[in-house]
This record gives structure tokens, sequence and C-alpha cells, in this order.
């Protein structure tokens, strides 16, 4: 794996930090990017204690001149980019849709999934001219079946899961490959926000989830395109090579 990259948004905490360490584990490459200053800092450190190429910049994926200003930046440095793992997203209220607000629903709608086409719009310049690639979108369980409150961000996810079957249905002939993955119940600072309640320390780790993009990143994953995944069921639920 160590020639290849991985790109990761959403990359400052959570499961970005820790796909952005397990990648590294892994040999990858690594541009990841995040709007937490610091937290985005202590990563980029640690990947320098490892000794990982990367780069890391704060952007706001929402923005797509800052995204397209990030893509041309690891561009430029690596030459190629493998894997684009949309993770960036934001929660919004836990409010019913009556009482959502406007700019709370624009600003959920432009990260996460607006974010999303443009990180691939930009991404799949390199992807097509290499003819390879892998792309992983971040869903959830409120993206594959609705539930009250969940708002701008249900919403997001749906549109997320649309997004993955258009893009993976008009690449089918190539060898780009698009899926997305549900993390599932896992012990983060957006879970603890969704569930004040709940006790964390019941719940796997970002780091315990992490085989079903290293699996989605490899070449085993060839062929496999347009499905769904269960992060927490991987194994039994493997598809079949379309």
């Amino acid at each position: 794996m160590n020639d290849r990259v991985v790109v990761i948004s959403g990359a400052s905490h959570g499961l970005g930090k820790a796909l952005a360490y397990g990648f590294a584990e892994q040999g990858f490459a690594l541009g990841v990017c995040g709007r937490d200053k610091a937290r985005l800092s202590a990563v980029s450190q640690q990947l320098k204690k490892m000794n990982t190429p990367h780069i890391a910049d704060i952007v706001d994926v929402s923005d797509n001149e800052a995204v397209q200003t990030f893509i041309q930046k690891i561009i430029s440095t690596f030459g190629r980019i493998d894997v684009l793992i949309n993770n960036a997203s934001l929660l919004g209220p836990r409010i019913e849709i009556a009482s959502y607000p406007t700019h709370s629903w624009n600003e959920v709608m432009g990260v996460n999934i607006h974010g999303a086409f443009y990180m691939i719009k930009q991404t799949l310049k390199i992807m097509l001219a290499q003819n390879e690639g892998s792309v992983i979108n971040v869903s959830s369980s409120v993206g594959r079946a609705g539930r009250r409150a969940w708002g701008a961000y249900s919403a997001s996810k749906f549109a997320l899961e649309g997004l993955t079957e258009v893009l993976s249905d008009e690449l089918r002939g190539t060898s780009i490959r698009v899926n997305s993955v549900n993390p599932g119940p896992i012990a983060t600072d957006m879970r603890r926000e969704a569930y004040p309640e709940e006790d964390q320390s019941k719940l796997k780790k970002p780091e315990d989830i992490l085989e079903v993009f290293f699996y989605l990143a490899s070449d085993d994953s060839m062929g496999i395109t347009g499905q769904k995944f269960d992060a927490q069921n991987f194994h039994s639920t493997l598809p079949k090579v379309n």
C-alpha cells in the first residue's frame, strides 16, 4: 500500500482521526482535512511521528473553491489519489422538521452532501485519468431508514446513499468503485451529542471498525461497487462481485 494515497475529510477527530491513523499504519500517504485547527494540528503531529507523508489543511468542505485548492495540492504533491473517504459530517439540531431552522438545514446539507459532491467532483478527475480508485461515503442508519427528529442529517445521508448509487452506475466499465459505509454506534463526540444519556463505554471505538474501510481501499474489493456496508457486521454482509 505504500505507493497509495488516501484523502479523508473530517479527519480532526472521531472516525476521521481513527481512519487517518489506521491508513497511516497501512502505509498510505494521506491528504486530511477538517475545520478544527487545534485538533487537526494534533493529528498532523502524530502522523509526523509515524513518518507518514501527508498534507493536513483546514478546509470547509461546503466551500467548493477551498475543496478544489485542497485536492489540487494533494495531486501536486503526490501525483495521484487512490481512495477518497467522505467522512466530514454535521449533526444539526435534533428537532422535528416543523421547527427546524433554515440556516441549520442549509449548513448540514452544505457539509454532508454538497461537500461530498465537491470532493468527488475534484477527485474524480485524477481517478478517471488513472482508471482506478475507490470512493467511500460514510453514511448512517438514519440514511437508510428515516426516524423522527433527525432532520437534515437523515435527509443528507439519504442523499449521500443516492449519490453513491448514481455515481457507481455512471462509473461501471471503469476500475473506479463507489460504496457507502454505515459505521453504526461508535463512541464519538457526534454520537454523544445525539444521545447525551448513552453510556459510551459500552460502544465500540472508531478504531474498532476500520476493517471495512481497509477492504474497500484494497484490490480485494475490485468489482465491488454501489453497495451498502455496515461496518459492525462487515463479513456477514460482504456482497458478491458484480
